[in-house]
């Protein structure tokens, strides 16, 4: 699992003292920027291993931090960078007609979450449209990460199974559920993302609730117990496992990904060139 160093964590922040006075969101960023370190952007996703002494916040801190960024948190990962001063890199062109693997290597941010998910997933003996939907399920955050199994169901809906699209979608209201029998647990993690006293809201609220009772509720929750939050660092997936489940089932327009005219191409496209002003 990837670890992080906690005493030379604190050591490089100042000592002790100066971690309890650092803000929940300052404490955050320290994390996420050891992870960065030490890993990829994907990291992000693995659990605060070695703050494990470090309270999450509640919902009123990180509410009244909001305004202390000059960036929402919902912004799509290809879109900013978060670090103080921190700066955009170029991005290498995709082809005239780019396909699903060519926006998997040069566009998402999550390859090695969505591989490692992948990767558990077919190590479980899932069939082939629940690892899709695992090598898929975050990859829309590149673009947005509010809502991000509804968009992400939304990006692929034309080109994948309607069960890898419901998979996709429905994750993100069941992670916040626990599911003992399935082997899902809440993550810590989340407490220190969402805060510790977090209530979903409504619509996601709604969406477990006739996800619970819906025929592909197993595939959806699958994607949640393969949805891991910490990493093994020793692991670096390779892509190539999963060519043969992508040809089968991702249907990729002769146009290419962005110029089909199907009623997500604007979202590919956003992707694609994301320097585009206007």
């Amino acid at each position: 699992m990837l670890q992080i160093d906690r005493r030379a964590l604190i050591s490089s922040l100042g000592g002790a003292a100066a971690v309890a006075a650092m803000t929940h969101e300052a404490r955050a960023d320290a994390m996420e920027d050891a992870l960065h370190a030490s890993m990829q952007p994907e990291a992000m996703h693995a659990e605060p291993e070695g703050m494990e002494n470090v309270p999450p916040p509640t919902v009123a801190q990180l509410d009244a931090e909001i305004t202390t960024r000059s960036y929402r948190r919902g912004v799509g990962g290809l879109f900013l960078n978060t670090k103080p001063g921190g700066k955009v890199d170029h991005l290498k062109p995709l082809p005239a007609a780019p396909t699903l693997i060519d926006f998997f290597i040069d566009r998402f941010r999550t390859n090695q979450h969505c591989l490692q998910s992948a990767n558990k997933a077919m190590h479980s003996g899932a069939d082939e449209e629940i690892i899709l939907a695992c090598f898929l399920h975050d990859t829309v955050q590149a673009l947005i990460r509010t809502d991000h199994g509804w968009w992400g169901a939304q990006l692929y809906a034309p080109y994948v199974p309607e069960r890898t699209a419901f998979a996709i979608n429905y994750h993100q209201a069941l992670r916040f559920y626990p599911d003992k029998e399935a082997g899902y647990v809440y993550p810590d993690l989340y407490r220190h993302t969402f805060g510790v006293d977090y209530v979903p809201p409504p619509h996601i609220q709604a969406a477990y609730k006739y996800a619970r009772n819906h025929k592909w509720y197993g595939a959806a929750r699958m994607v949640t117990v393969c949805d891991l939050y910490a990493f093994d660092h020793s692991k670096v997936m390779k892509i190539d496992p999963f060519l043969d489940i992508v040809a089968r089932h991702f249907k990729n327009p002769k146009e290419g990904l962005g110029n089909d005219n199907s009623p997500v191409a604007h979202m590919w496209r956003s992707i694609n060139f994301p320097d585009t002003p206007l």
